[in-house]
Formats: structure tokens, sequence, C-alpha cells
């Protein structure tokens, strides 16, 4: 599912899980498992983190979500994988090294979230970003709202959860979703360029640095809840559960 490459001081994880790294408990736990190995290390200054699937990462698993809503207790279960998501991109965000997130493709939703739990992120110009979860009655629920407000402020945040905005690249780097918009064909050597040059510089640094940008603004638990009460309750909802069943039949 992961690919692994030690790179002198920085370290390069290649998802593969075909054909748009979903995410779902496999995948979170195969990545607990490299993450493991990489907080373990004082040599690793930077987390280079790519896909070589056609997208970064498409978001939560639809299948997954799909037997969410087939089952009677399926809110309190959607809401358990959802913990599971703050709790995996609370801890890339707080890893002792540099994290730097390559997005050579689509990510939406959950792909999104999961790249906004990166320190840096570099995108070709022609990817597709976005939280469109409102289009399925549902809400960016893992850490979306909180993190996408603290980076880009309310007014960006707005434009991409309530309006459902996809943005390719190098709009994403106007709005400063990501710090780097290349053209795709120079997108894996220009990131890989920007991850040796971080990584050469001094790590204790750049952790004391990290740590004091993270005191700046702090995400919010009470933030964190609220998406989780806010998707219970939505789940329950007719709208919600007849745009779900529409989607998923368009699907097939």
């Amino acid at each position: 599912m992961f690919k692994v490459e030690n790179l002198g001081r920085v370290v390069r994880v290649t998802m593969q899980r075909a054909p748009v790294n979903a995410l779902n408990n496999d995948f979170i736990a195969a990545l607990d498992r490299v993450l493991d190995d990489i907080e373990g290390r004082a040599d690793v200054a930077v987390l280079h983190v790519r896909s070589d699937q056609r997208a970064f990462c498409a978001g939560a698993d639809l299948a997954q979500v799909e037997t969410r809503f087939a089952m009677e207790e399926g809110a309190n279960v959607m809401v358990r994988d959802i913990r599971e998501f703050h709790r995996l991109f609370d801890r890339i965000e707080n890893l002792p090294c540099v994290t730097l997130a390559e997005i050579g493709g689509t990510a939406f939703g959950g792909g999104f979230e999961l790249a906004l739990s990166f320190d840096l992120r570099i995108a070709a110009e022609d990817a597709k970003l976005g939280l469109p979860e409102a289009r399925l009655g549902l809400i960016p629920g893992a850490g979306g709202t909180q993190r996408l407000t603290r980076l880009c402020g309310p007014g960006t945040a707005s434009r991409i959860i309530l309006a459902c905005d996809i943005v390719d690249g190098a709009e994403a780097r106007r709005l400063g979703m990501v710090q780097w918009a290349v053209p795709g064909a120079e997108l894996a050597n220009e990131a890989a360029a920007l991850a040796e040059r971080i990584g050469s510089l001094s790590a204790a640094s750049l952790l004391v640095s990290k740590r004091c940008i993270a005191r700046v603004a702090p995400l919010s638990r009470a933030g964190y809840e609220g998406e989780l009460q806010g998707t219970h309750g939505l789940m329950a909802l007719e709208d919600t559960r007849a745009r779900v069943k529409a989607f998923f039949a368009q699907r097939r």
C-alpha cells in the first residue's frame, strides 16, 4: 500500500492503493505503521508523501461510506471512523519533522483533509482540489472546516466548503491552499528538490520553528467535536440519505 524510500534525511512515501488511494481503516492502519518508524528516527528531517495513482487521494473509501449508510447504527460507526481520521491527521501534523505533500492529481474531501495536515503542499498546476461534501448533504468532517479556515481564513474556507468550488493547483496557490504550484511534468523533480533542500537545513531548528508556528493558531477541540456531531446529525436527514443514494446510483 505504501512504498518507503530512505533518501538520507528525507523519507519519501509513495501511496499505492489503487485506484485512487481511498481512505479506509486498512489504509489508516498501514500508514500508522509507516509513521511508527518515522517517529522513532532522529535522522529524518523531512517526510515527503506522494502518489503513483491518478489521484493524490480521492477521499474516504466510498464502499466503506456506503456500508455506514446501510447500517442501523451507521451514524455512530461513521463518527468512529472520522475520529480515526482526526487522530491520524493530528499525528501527521505533530510529527517531529517537516512534512511535504506532493499533489499530482485529485485531492478531494478526506484526501484534501489529509494534505491539509502536512506542513507544506506542492501541487501540479492542473491538479484538482476541493471539499465537495455539501453536495451529498455532509460536511468535511475530518478537520477540513478547521484546518482550511486556519490556513486560508474564513473567506476562502467558505468558498471551498459552502460553494463546493473545485480549484486547480494554480488557483489553490493563489488562495493559499498550497504553497507551490508547478507544471505537472515538473512536479516530481520540483518536489524532490524541495524536500532535499529542506532536509539539508538544521533538523533541530526546523522542529523548534514548527512547534512555534503551531502555537500561533492551535486547532480547536470544540471545532472537531462540532464536525463529529454535525456528521452524526446529517446522516439521519432524509435529504442527506437521498443525496447519497443518488450519488451511488449514478456511479453504478
